[in-house]
């Protein structure tokens, strides 16, 4: 490979990582991104720009305490192109088909299905007798293979949020409002009677992530 073809490649790793970052991360300046990247602001900057050439990111503009703005970048709508959106008008067009062809009860009888195949999935990835954190990690982890970007954070009072950065199935979320309703079922299900579940951010909504906080009950 020559020396044209090894740059070009590193160029693309990098803007990858960029948009990753961005897309876990929510709005970061240069530094920030540079210092988790392990390359120079400078170099951060010259990617970023070509990014938002591209109509990828782009940025608000923070006052700080002293000097200048910062430049705090975000990712566009354009880049939910580059995540994964689990056929999302093939989808959206069954969810109408079916509604059609067999009615909302028909549609509730589909998703009823579809969250026991869920449930069943899910329980040979998640240990019942594991802990909380245990069974978090193992679901956020199955649900990051389905293409959420799921991970846990640990907060002080003993509880946990389970955070997820992208939603492969927003479009059919969107038509089909039921599919978030019988998420939350699949957790309980899967996590146990013993925890207490609340989405506190949502796609659908309009926020950038679905967040969903989780403690042991009582």
């Amino acid at each position: 490979m020559n020396t044209e073809s090894v740059n070009k490649s590193a160029t693309v790793r990098t803007r990858r990582a960029i948009v990753k970052l961005l897309k876990q991360e929510g709005s970061m300046d240069a530094l920030a991104l540079a210092s988790r990247l392990n390359i120079t602001a400078m170099a951060v900057r010259q990617h970023l720009y070509a990014l938002q050439e591209e109509q990828l990111v782009t940025y608000q503009e923070e006052q700080r305490s002293m000097g200048r703005p910062a430049k705090l970048w975000q990712l566009t709508p354009a880049a939910d192109r580059l995540f994964p959106e689990g056929y999302a008008e093939l989808t959206v067009s069954l969810l109408h088909s079916m509604t059609e062809a067999f009615g909302e009860e028909g549609l509730d009888r589909l998703l009823e299905i579809r969250t026991r195949q869920q449930i069943a999935e899910y329980r040979e990835k998640v240990p019942s007798d594991g802990s909380l954190q245990q069974r978090l990690e193992a679901l956020a982890a199955k649900r990051t293979d389905e293409g959420y970007m799921a991970q846990i954070q640990p907060l002080e009072d003993g509880s946990f949020l389970l955070i997820e950065n992208h939603c492969p199935i927003c479009a059919a979320a969107v038509a089909c409002t039921g599919l978030c309703r019988k998420e939350l079922e699949v957790f309980q299900t899967v996590l146990g009677q013993n925890t207490v579940i609340e989405r506190t951010e949502h796609i659908v909504a309009g926020e950038r992530r679905c967040v969903y906080r989780v403690r042991a009950s009582q």
